[in-house]
C-alpha cells in the first residue's frame, strides 16, 4: 500500500478522519517519464491523460487542453488522441512540445484528510503542491478545502483533478516549504539511485523546523546512499562540504534503528 494512503487508513481508525470516503478519480503525473521519453510513442500508455501546456498549429491542439491516448503505433511513431469534444488528432510526439503526461487513479478522501495540489489551478489561484484539509465533501463530489495559507474554497474534481492525498511529498516537491517535524522515508533499494544524494538529504532534513527523523529499509547503506555528490550544481543550490556529509553520515550511523515505513475524472 502507497505510504500517503496508509497513513490515511491509521488516521481513519484513530478517528482522526472521518469513516466516510468518497470515491474520486485524479490524475497523477508519470513522473518516470523524462522529456525525452515524452518524444516517443513506445513510452506511453493507452488510457494516460495528457495536458498541453503549449498550442500547436501542425496538430490542432490547443494551450490548456487536455487529452487521452487512444492508440500507439511505436514503429511510426504516432499517437493518437482523443480531446475532451470526442475529436482525435494523430501527431508525432517529437512535434508536440510542452505535454505532461498522467494516469487517472481513483482516492478515497475523507472529510478531515490532508490533501495536496499537483498541478497549478490558476483560476483558483492556488499553486502547484499548495497543501489543505478537507472540511466537507458535498453529494456532487464538490470538496470543500481550508487551505494552510488561511483561505477557504471549493473545488469541483471534474475541473480540478489534481489532487492528492498531502501526508507524504517527494523532496523535490517540498522545496521551499517548512514544517515543525518532519519524517523522512529513504528506500535504499530505490530504482532511481540518482534521486539518493546529499543534496536530497540537505533539503529534506532542512525543511524540519524543530524535528526531522529518518526512516530507512537499510541503515548500513544509509550513509553510501545519501553520500552520492551530483555534479550539476545551480547559482541558487545549497553547497554541501565533504566534511559536513561525512559528520552526517556518522550521525547517522549511530542513530537508534528506525524500521522501514511509518506506523501511524476527467470524461472522454
Amino acid at each position: 500500500m502507497e505510504i500517503n494512503e496508509r497513513i490515511h487508513a491509521e488516521l481513519q481508525s484513530k478517528g482522526r478522519v472521518s469513516g466516510e470516503e468518497h470515491p474520486i478519480r485524479t490524475l497523477v503525473p508519470r513522473q518516470e517519464l523524462t522529456g525525452a521519453d515524452r518524444t516517443w510513442a513506445a513510452k506511453y500508455e493507452v488510457g494516460d491523460i495528457l495536458c498541453y501546456s503549449r498550442a500547436s498549429k501542425e496538430t490542432g491542439i490547443g494551450k490548456g487542453e487536455y487529452a487521452q491516448v487512444r492508440r500507439i503505433d511505436a514503429p511510426g511513431n504516432r499517437l493518437t488522441v482523443r480531446l475532451r469534444d470526442g475529436t482525435e488528432r494523430t501527431y508525432d510526439p517529437r512535434r508536440q512540445q510542452g505535454v505532461c503526461v498522467f494516469r487517472e487513479e481513483l482516492r478515497r478522501f475523507s472529510v478531515g484528510d490532508r490533501i495536496q495540489f499537483t498541478a497549478p489551478a490558476n483560476d483558483l489561484k492556488i499553486a502547484n503542491r499548495e497543501l489543505g484539509v478537507i472540511a466537507g465533501i458535498d453529494g456532487a463530489g464538490r470538496v470543500s478545502l481550508n487551505m494552510d495559507s488561511g483561505r477557504s474554497l471549493q473545488v469541483d474534481p471534474n475541473r480540478q483533478p489534481h489532487l492528492d492525498y498531502g501526508y507524504a511529498m517527494t523532496s523535490h516537491s517540498s522545496q521551499g516549504q517548512t514544517a515543525s517535524r518532519v519524517l523522512i522515508h529513504v528506500d535504499t533499494e530505490l530504482a532511481a539511485k540518482d534521486l539518493l544524494n546529499s543534496r536530497m538529504a540537505y533539503v529534506s532534513v532542512s525543511r524540519g523546523a524543530h524535528d526531522a527523523q529518518l526512516f530507512t529499509n537499510d541503515r548500513e547503506k544509509l550513509p553510501m546512499a545519501l553520500g552520492h555528490d551530483i555534479s550539476k550544481q545551480t547559482a541558487n543550490s545549497p553547497q554541501i562540504s565533504t566534511q559536513q556529509t561525512n559528520a552526517r553520515h556518522q550521525e547517522i550511523s549511530k542513530a537508534p534503528q528506525q524500521e522501514h515505513g511509518m506506523g501511524l475524472g476527467i470524461g472522454f
